[in-house]
């Protein structure tokens, strides 16, 4: 048995029902030996509403499953493709509601690459404790903004620089006629309307 990991469309925003769906299906066809994880990359990410500041966690590819699944390898010198999804798996993935196609070919879906993989559990993985999660900064550069707190509440600027793992940005605003760039937090500016 090689566990090979795929990727699986699924109805967005219904990400984890069609997982706990799929994994209670497996469970019942006794077909567990045939599955390994099943993930949603997620991240966790600050944001600023009205005025507060809070945590929440947010799905890095929505519309996306991304499962280790039974795969059983071609050597055949006749096979156009190395690998080839276990019977049993494909039909009870593709007769599960929610569920899309796999990306690749639709009738023989194509693992991941060991790099993407990596990358994804990666994602996937809880950070270190004490790590701080990534700010969410909704400005990029050459943005108009407008400075609601601080000495400068009031200006109007430009964004010049977004440095997201500070939380910080670089506005350029107009005093005395000159050009001046100006460091603020992220939630000391807002878009102009």
């Amino acid at each position: 048995m090689a566990l090979m990991w795929y990727v699986l469309r699924v109805q967005s925003s219904r990400e984890e029902k069609i997982q706990e769906n799929l994994q209670k299906r497996v469970k019942a066809k006794g077909l567990e030996q045939l599955f390994g994880r099943m993930v949603i990359p997620t991240e966790t990410v600050q944001e600023i509403k009205g005025g507060k500041k809070r945590e929440r966690s947010r799905k890095v590819y929505p519309g996306y499953l991304y499962l280790e699944i039974d795969t059983i390898e071609d050597t055949s010198d006749h096979a156009d493709q190395r690998y080839t999804l276990n019977g049993d798996a494909y039909h009870l993935i593709r007769e599960t509601p929610g569920v899309g196609d796999f990306v690749g070919d639709r009738d023989k879906p194509v693992p991941m690459s060991q790099d993407d993989v990596r990358k994804i559990l990666k994602i996937s993985e809880p950070k270190p404790e004490g790590e701080e999660p990534v700010v969410k900064i909704e400005f990029k550069k050459a943005d108009a903004v407008k400075i609601k707190d601080g000495p400068f509440d009031g200006f109007e600027g430009t964004v010049e620089d977004v440095n997201p793992a500070q939380g910080r940005v670089k506005v350029v605003v107009t005093i005395f006629g000159r050009p001046t760039p100006v460091e603020l937090e992220y939630w000391q500016v807002e878009p102009v309307s």
